[in-house]
This record gives C-alpha cells, sequence and structure tokens, in this order.
C-alpha cells in the first residue's frame, strides 16, 4: 500500500510510523551517481555527451542530443514487440469517476463474496452495521482491510487441484484495522489507554481469512460453515523454521528459545506455492510495536543499530497502542522494550518477529503456520513466484516497501520435483528453509547484479565495521544491514511484483515519491535526486495544490540472464500520468482510456494479461482507484528516453488502447488490491479497502465518506463502509478481460 491507511487524521500521535520514512543511511549509491560517473569518465577520453550515453544506455539516444563528427550514429530504437497476437483485449475502457461504487466495464457483473465482520461459520449473527459484535467472534468473521489473495482450486476429496475452478479455498490477507474503526460502535474509544475489548476486537480482526468457496448454476459464493474456513491472526501460535530459527535475537517470553511466536500482523501482499500453500507478508508491522525512552541504555551496540535501522528508536509509540490495554500476553507483548532480567523474560525481541514471509497451508486448517526466515526480514510488500521448472530451483521475488529500500530475490537449494504437490508444510520445508538470499544492484547501463546474502561472504562477517554479523541467522533477521554492506541499489518503496507466465520477466510497482527534488538541488534529510529507473522529477496540479517529484508512481520490469543467476536487464514499462501531462512526464504516452496514478497491485494470469491497481491520492480529484488490463511485450522492447528534470531512462514500449485499458473503478475513498482468477479465466476476484476511508464519520448522524459495499445494488442504501471482497464474471459466461 502507498499511503499511510491506518488511523483517521484526528486519532495518529505525532510519532506514528510513516512507511515512507527514510530509515536507510547507507551511502549506497543510487543510479545517477553511477551514471555520472561513467559519463564523466567517457567523456574524458573523447567523444562527449552524446557518445558516453549510448555507450552506457545501449541503442538511441534522443535526437536533440546531437552527435559530433567522429561519433557513429546512435542506432535506432528497437521495433516494438507486439502482445501475443491471440490475446486481445475485449472490453470498452470504463471512463475515470466519483462514483461510490464499483464501475465495471460493460457486459460484466458485480457481486459481493465476503466483507469485514461476514460470519464464517454457524451459530454467529450477522454483521449487525453496529459494531456489537463480541472480540471473540472474529476469530470466526472475516477480519478488515482486505488485500493480497489467491485462489487454491479443490477437488472433491479436499486436496489441492491446480484446475479447479468451481471449487476451491481462497485466502484473503486482513492487513488492518481500517480508520475509522466501523468495528467499534462508535469509533476508537479516546484516552491514552486503549480499551481491552476493543483492542482484542482488533487483533483477531488482523492476519488472514481462508474460506471455502464454489459456483454453482453461475453464482459464486462463501460456503458458510466449511471445515477448511479458518481464521489466522495477530494471536495466532506460529512457529520459526530455517537459519534463524532459535536465535537469541528471536526469544521472548512466549518462546524462550526462540523457536515460536505469536500472530502475524499488517499483511499486505501475498504469494503462493507450487506445492498448494499461501505465502502472506508482513509489512507495515511497527503499527502495533512501541518502544520505550531511554530503552538504549538497556541495549547493546548491535541492538541499537538493529531496531534503528527497521524504525523503531526509543520513545517511539505505535499509532494503535495495543500495548496500553493490560498487562495480559495479549496486549504486553506489543511493547518491544527491555523491562525483565533476560529477553527470555520480556518481549523485547518483539520486533524482530515480525517482517517475515509466513506460509500457511490452506488445505490444513488445523496446522501451524511457519514464519521462513531463509527469506529475510524487511518491510515484505509480496512474495512472488517464478514458474516452477521440474529440476530447477524455486525462485522468489520480494520487495522491501519503504523508502530507500531494496529488492531481494530468494533462490532455493531444493530443486522442484512436481511430486511434492500437495505435501503442503513438508514440502514448504524442504524448499523455504535452505536457499539463497540476494539483494539487487541496478547499473546504469540497463544491466544489473544479484548479490548474495551469505554469512562470510561479501563482507557479512563477525568483524564488519558497521553491524558485526554473528552467523546467518543474523545475517537474515538484519537482512537491511546486510544489504547495505553490500552497496545494493535504494528504490522508491518497491510494492507488489509479478511474474509473466511465458517469458519469466518480472515486474514490480514503484508507486510513487513526493520526496525526490530536482537535479539541480540540493537533497537534504531523506530527499532524492532522479536516477535511472526512478528518473522524473516534475509538478503536478491537484486542485489548487502543486505536487512535487514523482506523484503518480512507474513499474520497473527485468529479465533475468538464462545462464547466470546473478545476472539480468531492465528498463521501466509503464509510467503513471494523467493524460494530458507534458510528454516528458508522460512517456508512455496514456490517454483517456488508460491513464492512471500509484501503481500498486499487480497480477499476470496464465494467460500473459497483466491487471494492475492503484492506491492513488495523486489523482484522486479526477477519479477514484482503478484497474486495467495490459499486454505488455517485453524488457528492451522501448529506447531511451529523456524524463521530466532531465533524467536519461530506459523505458517501454508506448501504451496503446490496444495494450493497455481501463477495467474497472472503485467506490470513494478506497484502494483496489488483490486480485486472483481461477483457472478457467471466468472468475475474477479483487478486493475494496477502506472505502470512505479519508472522511471522519459523524457517529450520531451516521454518515461516512463512502456507504460501499452495502449501496452497490441500491445506491440509496447507507451503511457503515466495509473492506469487501469481489466477484467479477462476464454476463455470457466467458472468460475474464478477452
Amino acid at each position: 500500500m502507498s499511503k499511510q491507511h491506518d488511523l483517521v487524521a484526528s486519532q495518529i500521535p505525532a510519532n506514528d510510523y510513516d512507511e515512507d520514512a527514510d530509515v536507510n543511511p547507507s551511502a549506497n549509491p543510487h543510479f545517477t551517481d553511477v551514471l555520472a560517473a561513467r559519463l564523466s569518465r567517457r567523456v574524458a577520453l573523447k567523444g562527449g555527451i552524446t557518445t558516453a550515453a549510448s555507450a552506457l544506455l545501449g541503442g538511441s539516444v534522443l535526437s536533440a542530443c546531437g552527435s559530433d563528427g567522429d561519433s557513429p550514429a546512435p542506432a535506432p530504437a528497437p521495433a516494438p514487440v507486439p502482445p501475443t497476437p491471440q490475446l486481445k483485449i475485449g472490453f470498452n475502457a470504463v471512463a475515470k469517476n466519483k462514483n461510490d461504487l464499483v464501475t465495471v466495464a460493460d457486459g460484466y457483473n458485480v457481486s459481493i463474496l465476503h466483507a469485514l465482520g461476514d460470519p464464517m461459520h454457524f451459530g454467529d449473527e450477522s454483521w449487525k452495521d453496529d459494531g456489537s459484535e463480541v472480540a471473540d467472534s472474529y476469530n470466526r468473521r472475516i477480519g478488515d482491510g482486505h488485500d493480497g489473495m489467491y485462489w487454491f482450486g479443490m477437488s472433491d476429496a479436499g486436496a489441492f487441484d491446480v484446475t479447479r475452478s468451481d471449487r476451491g479455498l481462497l485466502a484473503v490477507n486482513h492487513e488492518y484495522v481500517v480508520a475509522p474503526y466501523v468495528l467499534h460502535p462508535a469509533g476508537r474509544a479516546a484516552g491514552a489507554a486503549r480499551n481491552a475489548t476493543e483492542v482484542e476486537k482488533e487483533i483477531y480482526a488482523h492476519g488472514i481469512s481462508v474460506c471455502e468457496v464454489k459456483r454453482e448454476a453461475g453464482v459464486t459464493s462463501m460456503v458458510r460453515g466449511s471445515r477448511f474456513n479458518r481464521r489466522v491472526t495477530s494471536a495466532t501460535t506460529m512457529d520459526f523454521t530455517g537459519p534463524a530459527k532459535g536465535s537469541a535475537q528471536l526469544q521472548t517470553l512466549f518462546s524462550t528459545t526462540g523457536v515460536q511466536t505469536r500472530g502475524t500482523n499488517n499483511n499486505c501482499a501475498n504469494g503462493y506455492t507450487p506445492w498448494g500453500t499461501y505465502l502472506t507478508c508482513e509489512e507495515n508491522y511497527l503499527n502495533v510495536i512501541s518502544r520505550a525512552a531511554g530503552d538504549d541504555a538497556a541495549r547493546s551496540a548491535k541492538e541499537v543499530v538493529s531496531m534503528n535501522r527497521y524504525g523503531l528508536p526509543q520513545n517511539r509509540k505505535s499509532p494503535y497502542l495495543w500495548e496500553t490495554a493490560g498487562t495480559a500476553d495479549l496486549f504486553a507483548r506489543w511493547n518491544s522494550s527491555v523491562t525483565g532480567a533476560a529477553a527470555a523474560a520480556d518481549y523485547r525481541n518483539t520486533i524482530n518477529t515480525f517482517g517475515w514471509v509466513v506460509e500457511i497451508d490452506p488445505f490444513a486448517p488445523t496446522s501451524t503456520p511457519a514464519k521462513r526466515t531463509a527469506l529475510g526480514r524487511f518491510n515484505h510488500e509480496g512474495a512472488w513466484p517464478a514458474e516452477a521448472v521440474a529440476g530447477k530451483p524455486i525462485v522468489i521475488y520480494m520487495g522491501d516497501d519503504s523508502r530507500n529500500e531494496y529488492i531481494y530475490k530468494y533462490v532455493s537449494k531444493a530443486n522442484w520435483d512436481a511430486a511434492d504437490v500437495g505435501k503442503g508444510m513438508t514440502a514448504g520445508a524442504k524448499y523455504l528453509d535452505e536457499g539463497t538470499l540476494y539483494v539487487a544492484k541496478f547499473s546504469a547501463d540497463g544491466t544489473g547484479t544479484w548479490m548474495e546474502l551469505t554469512f562470510n561472504k561479501n563482507g557479512l562477517t563477525n568483524t564488519n565495521a558497521s553491524y558485526a554479523f554473528a552467523d546467518q541467522g543474523d545475517v537474515l533477521i538484519n537482512a537491511r544491514l546486510a544489504a547495505d554492506v553490500l552497496g545494493a541499489t535504494k528504490m522508491d518503496r518497491p510494492e507488489w511484483g509479478a511474474v509473466h507466465p511465458t517469458n519469466g520477466e518480472v515486474y514490480m510497482t514503484l508507486t510513487n515519491n513526493s520526496n525526490r527534488v530536482a537535479n539541480t538541488a540540493t537533497p537534504t534529510g531523506s530527499q532524492l535526486k532522479p536516477d535511472a529507473a526512478n528518473p522524473r522529477y516534475y509538478v503536478d496540479q491537484k486542485g489548487s495544490t502543486n505536487q512535487a517529484g514523482n506523484p503518480n508512481g512507474h513499474i520497473i520490469r527485468w529479465k533475468e540472464d538464462a545462464t547466470d543467476v546473478t545476472k539480468m536487464t531492465w528498463d521501466v514499462y509503464l509510467f503513471g500520468a494523467q493524460a494530458d501531462a507534458a510528454a516528458d512526464v508522460n512517456l508512455s504516452s496514456l490517454t483517456d482510456v488508460n491513464d492512471f496514478s500509484s501503481p500498486d497491485g499487480l497480477y499476470f494470469d496464465k494467460r500473459g494479461m497483466l491487471w494492475i491497481q492503484t492506491d492513488d491520492g495523486a489523482y484522486t480529484d479526477i477519479t477514484n482507484c482503478m484497474m486495467l488490463a495490459a499486454l505488455p511485450g517485453k524488457v528492451g522492447d522501448g529506447g531511451v528516453a529523456t524524463a521530466a528534470g532531465g533524467t536519461q531512462t530506459r523505458a517501454g514500449a508506448k501504451a496503446t488502447a490496444d495494450t493497455l485499458r481501463r477495467f474497472l473503478v472503485g467506490p470513494k475513498e478506497c484502494e483496489i488490491t488483490g486480485i486472483a482468477m481461477t483457472p478457467d479465466h471466468r472468475t475474477l476476484f479483487f478486493n475494496v479497502q477502506h472505502p470512505g476511508e479519508e472522511t471522519s464519520p459523524d457517529w450520531a448522524a451516521k454518515t461516512f465518506g463512502s456507504y460501499w459495499p452495502a449501496n452497490q445494488a441500491d445506491q440509496t442504501v447507507k451503511k457503515r463502509p466495509r473492506s469487501a471482497t469481489v466477484v467479477i464474471t462476464r454476463k455470457d459466461g466467458g472468460e475474464i478481460g478477452v
């Protein structure tokens, strides 16, 4: 997610966690520094800036950059590669709008699968629209803040069936408790200390839901009372596995040996495995963790470095203040301060127990989820696997969604064996507990390197000056610090990723960055100049407000080397912009049928159609957030371009109405997020998160910023807004999007 969506303005403390905050103090170079150094060296030899840029960026330079008599003429940009001929976008684009409903392309149906508070089992009453549900019932109700999700086809015998479309399990993340707290009768109770009943309900409303779904006679619905229906919450017991299991840095009062913990939190994007399990990813977990003033004095120097690098300085209070609700373990464990004689006597290590990829077996509702430490600890936006190939390792791509953080890749030690399909957590241990974690370093010439994060390699030793690593578990618990040592490339909050099912190219959204400054400016604090992979600096007007930096975001992509796991090439696939923006801002030539801002969610269906979702605050004076369908080409199908502000970059082929088109627009003040599709491409699921979030409610008058989803079928209905999962089908029963 790209905006802070935790509390209405009046409820956010001054020291609220800012997911945009720069906690990366490393001196790792940006693309601009690399480019400038190479240009200077090249120009000094001969040929001027044009020859240098041509050599670095490959192919052509802009026609405005002349060539001297001694330099060869720049090669023409390669012709755009058209999408697969048999796959075409087959719907008319939806117009931008600010309606308070899901507006989808003509010829499609919209229905609600489930929303916050809907009971998953019999025995609990239905949502009453008054916040009166008892806290414990949220162990059996749909949670809040719907986000990433995945469809698992299920056989009649209850086993994973990758081909099944009419029966399956849908796993959905519940990222956080949405403002304005429609969980409670009249919002969050005032006061410095939280109400225990409210906090208990919020703890259970976080996490994941797994529910059985059936499609019968063209109607898709949740199977209430299914034995597979399950909630995993911020109180659920979980195992640690992999190299960090048992680390002293994971010891707590709950697990004195550091092999277990309680809860998963702020689960944003997701992933899946070819053996049929769900990967959920812990992102903004600092929303619920506090640390006392003066706590540094009780810590080692290493601990202080780690705490600060992960955004938890002393005297930092979480916006949720869960730790203030009482002394019971359910509440006290959210205080990551030294209060006892040893780590096993308190929760000083709580922060280290979050920030992981968590594996859940949806087909085994009594199984214990596992935090797979081999995939590293950071603000995991998601974990997106490449297509599994027999005899080859499992590969998973991940982004750290904070400003100036990194892109990672995990490669399993074990090679894929299709006989492991359906083996659940046993297969997970085989592929996810032993492997190699890499971090990306991008070069200005359009190539990149994956650098290995392994103890006693690449300077990750116990003699490292900035942080002395003790072992591989320490490297993984402090993956950010390890990546700093290797000089990884700082990126603009990598969000969702997706892997093309046929050519293996990887796409990742870089949602926006208001902290970019002009190339002529002197950056201060966390400000950044543009670079080749984040090339735009411009001023965009929203109403009477000028938004400077890169307000609209973009999508980067890369192609792995066929023979070397450490090499890749990259370009920028799409640049978000409004249709009437200047050409050096609207580098993808977007029009009214496909302009967008702040790309966030990404998903490739098995046909190769890419679905793009937005979480935007920059273009919302014109339109609500949206979802688009795209038919991308491949890395290198465009050429060299100069972005607003003067930075050169590699841009993908320009978009057309045939390759990018708006499929739907969401209700007011929402984020469009999470997407899954049945294997027959006839049912599409997506989530609407926090409708009405930006408007403080009037509890007495019962007025809200949105009344969705209750008003989807009848706009006169006025009920509390709720996050929900939406079902899209074609009226003629055909495939979605074509």
